[in-house]
């Protein structure tokens, strides 16, 4: 078993295949490293790349991050900070590769990432931007394992369909692995810190994060309730059972739950509305 999972870690991991980091981002890395770069500086390696600058602009402004006044670069890594700025430029770039068939794993991701800011947002917790990137890109192990495991895909959907498993169970019955963990191997190859690639890891195991356990959790939560909402498509139509660590974690009231609830409701209509302009 560990033979075949390390070997389906080698294909997806396969750095000549494996999606490669847009080269402005390899440098705004380099330069969020250095103490004596701007973000004046910064601003203008990103604006060189007008696509990705209009994608990174039409996110910020999206329902998951909720302000909806971000007009320049520089202005969105000021609001949302420089790693949030990054992980964005990962995610629509990533994303921009996805299949035609993928939109309902993309308006889940989108999903989440707004219920992601609400709870935190709720809970008052601090960064809750970077919260809602990480929600985000919690399910970015499956667009890798559609993009390099396509016969694997096939048997994983079939298998989701025909015994009404959740899709984690038919990757690991499948590859050995799910991806949570393939994602965890891609968030490790891209240098993502670990406030990203920890919700990414265990938002389905919130037990076993470490350093952002919180975060951890909120991603967790917010992924339930877009699958209990319906809304785009997560692989699976089965809703897991909050897990009581993050009940734990999070001690949210009843009538907080409830708020959330409605409020999301309503959020996921400007969602639905911001993903058909993004297709469009």
């Amino acid at each position: 078993m560990e033979d075949r999972r390390s070997e389906i870690k080698k294909i997806i991991m396969d750095t000549r295949t494996l999606p490669t980091l847009p080269g402005v981002i390899l440098k705004l890395n380099e330069l969020s490293e250095s103490n004596r770069a701007s973000v004046q500086e910064m601003a203008r390696i990103v604006t060189s790349d007008q696509a990705l600058s209009a994608r990174i602009l039409r996110l910020a402004n999206s329902p998951s991050y909720g302000f909806y006044r971000v007009s320049t670069i520089s202005n969105a890594m000021i609001l949302l900070g420089v790693n949030v700025v990054k992980s964005l430029a990962l995610s629509s770039s990533f994303f921009e590769i996805m299949e035609n068939d993928s939109v309902g794993l993309w308006e889940h991701s989108l999903g989440v990432g707004a219920a992601a800011n609400l709870i935190a947002g709720k809970l008052k917790l601090p960064e809750s931007e970077e919260i809602a990137t990480a929600g985000l890109l919690h399910d970015i192990g499956k667009v890798v394992i559609s993009l390099k495991c396509r016969d694997a895909e096939s048997r994983i959907r079939s298998a989701v369909r025909e015994k009404q498993l959740f899709s984690r169970e038919a990757e690991q019955e499948m590859l050995d692995t799910d991806h949570a963990e393939v994602g965890a191997w891609l968030a490790k190859c891209w240098f993502l810190p670990d406030k990203l690639s920890e919700p990414i890891a265990f938002h389905h195991d919130v037990s076993r994060a470490m350093n952002h356990r919180v975060k951890t959790a909120v991603v967790h939560l917010a992924d339930v309730l877009i699958k209990a909402s319906g809304f785009g498509n997560g692989g699976d139509c089965l809703v897991p059972l909050i897990q009581q660590e993050a009940w734990d974690l999070l001690r949210l009231t009843d009538q907080q739950l409830a708020e959330l609830v409605d409020e999301l409701e309503d959020k996921l209509i400007e969602v639905k509305c911001f993903s058909q302009e993004m297709q469009a």
